[in-house]
């Protein structure tokens, strides 16, 4: 039985400030049509990034000293996926916010897996069949699972109908998100820019996560 993969989200929904997207792209889909078949995980963890025009500006974000080579997809439109290698062997994924011009970004930090799980344990070196959270949870797991590479997809237009990358809506709703500090970086770490599904097991430090509780409007 295949999964409903729902309909392809607008330009619109991403060109709004990163605090506000973020929390609205709990309970999305993100589709990976890849040359080995479709893989989509429910997305149940992000954080914002916002760039250099905001007040303080973001010391943590990619954008914070302007334009470079690098990181030119994040000052472009919104709804772009804007890739980046750590550690030298990993990627981690963000979609683009804000209008053209001004940075800003959601960095994805876990699905839970939805379509294609097998191609996913594979990707992961897992056996079928592997705990869910083994798979995507984590900004570099769910990129290795979903075969997410800077060179292959950063830059994607996501919110094309020919692009092997999109996010969708199936319609299931996230009422309440919780609210935390972001974690593993250095600078602005106290910024509440966290936002997860209370309670998802496949949420970074699920059992031990607190936060504020809110409900979306």
């Amino acid at each position: 039985m295949k999964a409903n993969l729902g309909r392809l989200l607008p330009r619109s929904f991403f060109e709004h400030a990163p605090e506000f997207v973020a929390p609205r792209l709990l309970g999305k889909l993100l589709v990976h049509r890849s040359a080995h078949g479709v893989m989509a995980g429910r997305i149940v963890e992000v954080e914002a990034y916002l760039g250099p025009h905001n007040d303080p500006p973001d010391p943590a974000a990619h954008s914070h000293r302007g334009p470079t080579p690098r990181n030119q997809v994040l000052f472009g439109p919104a709804g772009h996926a804007y890739v980046y290698a750590i550690y030298g062997m990993y990627f981690c994924m963000n979609i683009t916010s804000e209008v053209d011009g001004l940075a800003g970004c959601v960095l994805l930090r876990a699905l839970e897996p939805v379509a294609g799980l097998e191609l996913m344990a594979n990707n992961r070196g897992l056996p079928a069949g592997a705990a869910h959270r083994l798979l995507t949870s984590g900004p570099g797991r769910l990129c290795q699972a979903l075969e997410l590479t800077r060179p292959a997809h950063n830059g994607l237009d996501m919110t094309q109908p020919s692009s092997v990358l999109q996010v969708r809506d199936d319609g299931r709703p996230v009422t309440e998100v919780l609210v935390t500090p972001r974690i593993g970086i250095r600078h602005a770490v106290e910024w509440p820019l966290r936002f997860a599904v209370p309670g998802h097991v496949c949420v970074s430090g699920a059992r031990n996560l607190i936060g504020k509780r809110v409900h979306l409007k």
